[in-house]
């Protein structure tokens, strides 16, 4: 029932970065390493078992050694939004392991964490050390589509809100699917625009990411038809923030 379900969970904020500062490796000289928090981590023999395939693990100088070993100056993380398993996979007995199907875009993944309630503090301290050793953050994130699918799909937030702005809707009232993934979010609407700049914000302001990775970034400049000055596009130009990181 929506009058009793939970709307957000309040976490504590306060966080000490110390002196963290943005690497700022230039583009010309810029090498991505991209990988998945549990898959680069998880196996690792020289990493604490306890630790392995988290955001902790992220972090340790065992880590942090391998990648400056590597040569690389970015690590461009697949997304750790917090995402929910498909239900056909569900029904399969299986779960989505890449990330592309997001709930909750200003929340961590848990599955990520040694325990969930210090998820932040563990990612942000990743962060740092990253930072410290001249490594970047960049974030896969996917906006253009919601882990609440088609019309059969699940409800989770999006839908429920305001079904008809944050998504694109047909006129016989199902979804265009230009994602291939049941739904596409409305990154022509306003109050859409502000809900994804407000994400990318969130990553850069709160937890010190240095640049984004964008999944299916065509989608995003749709009108629906596609446009290189599209609103998220031309917000994200304008944004003293996000104009500053690495898209």
């Amino acid at each position: 029932n929506a009058a009793i379900a939970p709307k957000c969970v309040v976490v504590v904020d306060h966080y000490d970065w110390e002196d963290d500062a943005p690497p700022r490796t230039p583009w010309g000289s810029t090498i991505i390493y991209e990988a998945h928090v549990k898959g680069l981590t998880y196996l690792h023999p020289e990493i604490p078992v306890e630790i392995r395939g988290t955001y902790k693990a992220l972090g340790h100088p065992v880590m942090i050694n391998y990648l400056k070993q590597l040569g690389i100056t970015a690590l461009e993380l697949l997304p750790v939004a917090q995402f929910a398993s498909e239900p056909r996979l569900q029904r399969m007995g299986l779960s989505n392991y890449w990330g592309y199907n997001p709930v909750a875009m200003f929340a961590l993944h848990p599955a990520y964490a040694c325990s969930p309630e210090t998820a932040l503090h563990e990612f942000r301290d990743a962060i740092k050390a990253l930072h410290k050793a001249g490594i970047e953050v960049i974030l896969d994130i996917v906006l253009n589509h919601s882990a609440e699918l088609d019309l059969d799909g699940p409800l989770f937030s999006l839908r429920g809100i305001d079904n008809r702005s944050y998504y694109w809707i047909r006129e016989d009232g199902d979804y265009h699917n230009w994602t291939g993934c049941g739904n596409t979010l409305n990154l022509s609407h306003p109050a859409v625009v502000d809900y994804a700049s407000a994400c990318l914000r969130y990553w850069v302001e709160a937890c010190h990411v240095d640049g984004f990775r964008f999944d299916l970034a065509a989608v995003m400049g749709r009108t629906p038809e596609f446009r290189q000055d599209a609103p998220l596009f031309t917000a994200i130009q304008n944004c003293p923030v996000l104009s500053q990181v690495k898209l």
